[in-house]
């Protein structure tokens, strides 16, 4: 079976698009989509998501992660399958579609490449020593740290998503430099396993953990700057719910193909 592929990348995180509205490909094999995500042997993707038809929705979201496996929410997945809609002329300023955390909104630059989406709201924050632990759509574990460009990311953030209380689960590792006007954040991401340039919904995590350590209340807007270029997460925090949370960034078409499956 040929199959026709695009690939995109938000800020460093690429991705392997299928417009499967019509297509009937059966994804629920993972070590297919592992084979497709193989940077050496495939395509080469930090996952594969399918955009299909879903009723009430401009379309539907669904996200393997480079493993093969189904994941949870990936903001800067969410990001770029907004940008494959709009290639594909399914919406044409703002779009409504559902992900597996549920229905998301999501707007875009008439130029077609800045992509602002809504994330879910946040009512639990919880530490672990002196660590922020939240779920953002995905669950994320948030560490302040200090000369974050020379530390080991890989190796130092494994060592957390295997220990004995996230191994079972797991979860990604978020590290946080903070530079007075942004943050620099560096990732290791559960499902990938290594670390990526850029996770959406960690820098969303990130944001927000920050704001509550911070004490900021009321409309925050939040640059964070990862190793794949620029990001802004927007929101209101009352003292008890973040909401409006909006991740904003770069989404673009990088090249398609043919793949025989």
């Amino acid at each position: 079976m040929k199959v026709h592929f695009y690939k995109y990348q938000g800020a460093g995180n690429d991705f392997i698009l299928i417009d499967n509205r019509h297509l009937g490909l059966n994804h629920q094999n993972p070590s297919l989509i592992a084979g497709l995500c193989d940077r050496r042997f495939g395509i080469g993707g930090d996952g594969l998501m399918l955009l299909q038809n879903k009723e009430g929705f401009d379309f539907e979201m669904v996200y393997y992660n480079s493993d093969g496996q189904p994941s949870s929410m990936c903001g800067n997945g969410g990001r770029c399958i907004v940008a494959f809609a709009k290639h594909l002329e399914i919406f044409e300023k703002e779009t409504n579609f559902l992900a597996v955390d549920g229905p998301h909104y999501a707007t875009i630059s008439e130029e077609g490449n800045w992509v602002s989406l809504q994330m879910i709201n946040v009512e639990k924050i919880e530490r672990d020593g002196e660590a922020f632990v939240l779920n953002t759509g995905s669950p994320h574990y948030v560490s302040c740290t200090s000369n974050l460009r020379d530390k080991n990311v890989f190796a130092d953030g494994r060592v957390i998503r295997y220990n004995e209380r996230y191994a079972k689960e797991g979860i990604n590792i978020n590290f946080v430099e903070d530079f007075g006007d942004h943050y620099f954040v560096r990732t290791y991401e559960r499902g990938v396993e290594d670390e990526t340039y850029a996770c959406g919904t960690g820098v969303t995590a990130v944001a927000l953990a920050m704001a509550k350590m911070k004490g900021q209340k009321g409309a925050v807007s939040t640059p964070v700057k990862v190793l794949g270029g620029d990001i802004n997460i927007r929101f209101n925090y009352d003292g008890q719910k973040f909401s409006d949370i909006f991740l904003e960034g770069p989404a673009t078409y990088v090249f398609e193909g043919d793949i025989d499956i």
